[in-house]
């Protein structure tokens, strides 16, 4: 089992900066790609950015050039820095994470946080 865990999220006015992270722990063998997601009230959830275990990221043509993804492999742990927020910024931030879970095989699986508030006033 893996367990995600997130933080940073928080109240910040428009224009400013967070830094969420998220750190994988539990019984796992590596951890794949990385990603995070968000939900804002009342809407779907959506992609945001993702990277790979060979730090090979993407992003979601909302967030390009103001949002950047990150990991510290020997943490287990991805970063989303995230500069000039806007009010539609505003929701909740979730971590995915794909772990393969032991060395003798190829099984894998999907685990997600519990997710962190970020909130963009105008």
């Amino acid at each position: 089992q893996v367990q995600l865990v997130e933080s940073g999220g928080g109240l910040v006015q428009a224009g400013g900066s967070l830094r969420l992270s998220c750190a994988a722990s539990g019984s796992f063998f590596s951890i794949d790609v990385m990603r995070w997601y968000r939900q804002a009230p009342g809407k779907r959830r959506e992609f945001v950015a993702s990277i790979t275990s060979g730090d090979s990221s993407n992003y979601a043509d909302p967030v390009k050039g103001r949002f950047t993804i990150s990991r510290d492999h020997a943490k287990n742990t991805v970063y989303l820095q995230m500069s000039s927020l806007k009010p539609e910024d505003t929701a909740v931030y979730y971590c995915n994470a794909d772990a393969r879970l032991t060395s003798y095989n190829n099984n894998r699986a999907n685990y997600w946080g519990q997710g962190t508030q970020v909130t963009v006033s105008s």
